[in-house]
C-alpha cells in the first residue's frame, strides 16, 4: 500500500486530526450526476445524427455495421470486464473494493442493456461474417467459385462450422448473457441484503457474506474467462476466418480490466468531490488503483508483444497475413499509434508517482486510457474485411469516419445507463470491515 499526505484541493492540505465519519447520507449525488448523464445523452443525441449521413455515402452503411460492432465490444467490455473485476476483488479483498464496488456493481447491471444492443449484431450478421453469410460446405463452395472467398477461408470456415454457423452463434450467445446475467444478478441481490443483514457489523456477519461472496466469484472468475474466450472468438475474431490465436480471450480479459479500472477510477474522482465518496477517498487509496491500472497496461503489453514476437519469429504464411492486413498501406500509421497511445503513454505516465497521486492529472490518464482502448479496438476489427486490409484511406471511403460517430453514440447511450444504475443505491457498503480503516486519515508522510 502506498502511504503519502492526502492532498484537498490546490492547497494540498493535509487531515491528521483523527478518523473521519460518514456522512448522514450515503445517497449517491443525484443533481451531479443527472448532469453528467444529460450532456452523454446530448453528445450520444448529436453523434446518432451525425452517423445517419453515411448510410448516404458509398459503403457506409458496412462501415455503421462495423463500427456498430466496435462500440458494441466496447460497451460489453466496461459490463462484462465491471462483472469480473467485481469477482475479483470478492476473491482478493482490499479496501479498494469498497471504493469500486458501486461503480463495479452499477457497470454489471448494464449487461442487461448490453445483451439487447447485441441484437442488431445477430439480425445482421451475414454482412460482417463470412460462416454467416456461407454457413455450409455448399455455400461456402458456391462463394469459392465466385471469389467471394479464398481457398483458404472455404477450407477453414469448413473446419469450423460446428462453432461458427448462425444457430450456434445464437445458441452461444443465449448461454454467455444467461449465465454471466444470473452471476450478475446474485452479486447485485447479495450486496444489498449484506448491508441489511441484522446482524450487520458483527465479525459473524462479515465471515458469512465473505465465505458466500468467495464461493460464487472463485467459480464465477474461471467461468466469465471461459465464456469470453468463446465470446471473443465468435464476434470479433472470427471476423478473419483463417486466424488463430490461442491467448486471444485472456487478451480480451486484460483489454476489459484495462477500460473498467479507467472508468472506475475517473467515476470516483469525480465521485470524490460530493458525500459520501469525499469523506473516504483518500490519496492512499487512489494511489492504490492507479499502480493497479499500471499493473494491467504491463499485462496488456506483454499479451500482446508475447503473441505478436512469436509469430513473427515462426513466420509460419498461415498467421502472418493477420498482422500484415495491420501494418501495410496507412495501416502503419494507425499500428504506431495504437502502441503510443495504447501502451507507451499510459505507462509512462502511471510510473509518476506524483501522477498517480494528483486527481486532476488521472482523470485525464483514465479518459486518454478510454480513448487508447477504442483506438485499439478499431485496429482489431476493421483490417479483418477485404475493403480494408493492408489499405487504409478516406478518399471515396468517408463511410469509415462512422467508427467515431457511432461508438461515441453506443458508449454515450450505454454511459447514462451505467449513471441511472449509480444513482439507485447508496455510494458505500456499511456492511463491510474495511469501512472503519478506510476512514483513517492518512498515517505517513
Amino acid at each position: 500500500m502506498s502511504l503519502g499526505h492526502e492532498h484537498h484541493g490546490e492547497a494540498g492540505h493535509h487531515d491528521h486530526h483523527g478518523p473521519r465519519v460518514l456522512p448522514a447520507s450515503l445517497a449517491a449525488p443525484e443533481e451531479a450526476i443527472k448532469a453528467w448523464r444529460t450532456r452523454l445523452l446530448i453528445v450520444g443525441g448529436v453523434a446518432a445524427l451525425i452517423s445517419l449521413v453515411f448510410f448516404t455515402v458509398s459503403g457506409g452503411p458496412d462501415h455503421i455495421l462495423r463500427a456498430y460492432l466496435m462500440g458494441y465490444m466496447l460497451s460489453f467490455g466496461f459490463a462484462g470486464g465491471g462483472l469480473v473485476l467485481l469477482m475479483l476483488q470478492y476473491v482478493s479483498g482490499g479496501k479498494w473494493g469498497l471504493l469500486l464496488r458501486r461503480p463495479l456493481e452499477a457497470m454489471s447491471r448494464t449487461l442487461k442493456l448490453v445483451a439487447v444492443l447485441f441484437l442488431p449484431i445477430l439480425f445482421f450478421m451475414k454482412r460482417l461474417y463470412q460462416w454467416a453469410a456461407y454457413p455450409d460446405a455448399k455455400a461456402t463452395a458456391a462463394a469459392y467459385a465466385k471469389g467471394l472467398m479464398t481457398q483458404e477461408q472455404m477450407l477453414t470456415a469448413n473446419a469450423k462450422h460446428l462453432m461458427l454457423n448462425p444457430t450456434s452463434a445464437i445458441i452461444q450467445a443465449v448461454i454467455v448473457f444467461g449465465v454471466l446475467l444470473t452471476i450478475m444478478a446474485l452479486l447485485n441481490r447479495w450486496s444489498v441484503q449484506r448491508d441489511a443483514d441484522p446482524e450487520a457489523g458483527s465479525q459473524s456477519s462479515y465471515d458469512r457474506w465473505r465465505i458466500k461472496f468467495e464461493n460464487l466469484s472463485g467459480i464465477g472468475i474461471l467461468i466469465y474467462v471461459i465464456l469470453l474466450t468463446d465470446a471473443s472468438i465468435v464476434w470479433i475474431k472470427s471476423l478473419d476466418v483463417t486466424w488463430y490465436s490461442s491467448i486471444y480471450g485472456l487478451q480480451f480479459l486484460v483489454g476489459q480490466g484495462y477500460q473498467v479500472l479507467a472508468l472506475s477510477i475517473l467515476s470516483v474522482i469525480l465521485l470524490s468531490r460530493y458525500e459520501p465518496i469525499k469523506s473516504i477517498f483518500r490519496t492512499t487509496e487512489q494511489h492504490d488503483m492507479a499502480k493497479f491500472a499500471f499493473a494491467f497496461t504491463m499485462l496488456n503489453i506483454y499479451f500482446c508483444f508475447a503473441e505478436f514476437l512469436i509469430i513473427w519469429s515462426g513466420n509460419i504464411p498461415d498467421e502472418i497475413p493477420w498482422y500484415l492486413a495491420r501494418i501495410h498501406g496507412g495501416w502503419w500509421v494507425i499500428c504506431s499509434l495504437d502502441f503510443i497511445c495504447h501502451w507507451l503513454v499510459p505507462f509512462c505516465l502511471l510510473l509518476s508517482r506524483d501522477i498517480k497521486r494528483d486527481k486532476s492529472k488521472m482523470i485525464w490518464v483514465t479518459c486518454w486510457m478510454i480513448f487508447a482502448r477504442s483506438l485499439d479496438m478499431f485496429w482489431l476489427i476493421e483490417p479483418n474485411f477485404k475493403d480494408a486490409a493492408g489499405n487504409l484511406h478516406l478518399s471515396g471511403n468517408f463511410g469509415i469516419l462512422a467508427y467515431i460517430t457511432v461508438p461515441v453514440a453506443i458508449l454515450s447511450i450505454w454511459g447514462a445507463y451505467y449513471l441511472t444504475e449509480l444513482m439507485k443505491r447508496p455510494l458505500v457498503n456499511v456492511n463491510d470491515p474495511h469501512v472503519e480503516e478506510i476512514l483513517e486519515p492518512e498515517h505517513a508522510h
